[in-house]
């Protein structure tokens, strides 16, 4: 189930990957999600696919699972550790 977790938050990371669309717009977005500048630059015009950075640390440090917790994303592992100690 953690490996599960951890492919719904990176395939989320990968459709907001998407939605940026060009780099200025991940490096203003990356900024805003507290990236310093030059971490921002080179991750939003590295050239690689969504999906390599929905993996890369760089966007592990802007959204991490904390972020996806506020939202209000249910996590499974932890809904089923939930049930388990109410059994």
């Amino acid at each position: 189930l953690e490996a599960l977790d951890q492919w719904v938050r990176r395939r989320l990371r990968d459709v907001i990957w998407r939605q940026w669309k060009r780099p200025k717009t991940r490096r203003r977005k990356l900024l805003a999600l507290g990236l310093n500048g030059f971490r921002a630059w080179k991750s939003a015009g590295n050239g690689r696919g969504p999906w390599w950075n929905a993996g890369a640390s760089h966007m592990n440090q802007a959204l991490p699972r904390k972020w996806f917790d506020w939202l209000g994303l249910i996590s499974v592992l932890d809904t089923v550790r939930g049930l388990n100690r109410a059994s």
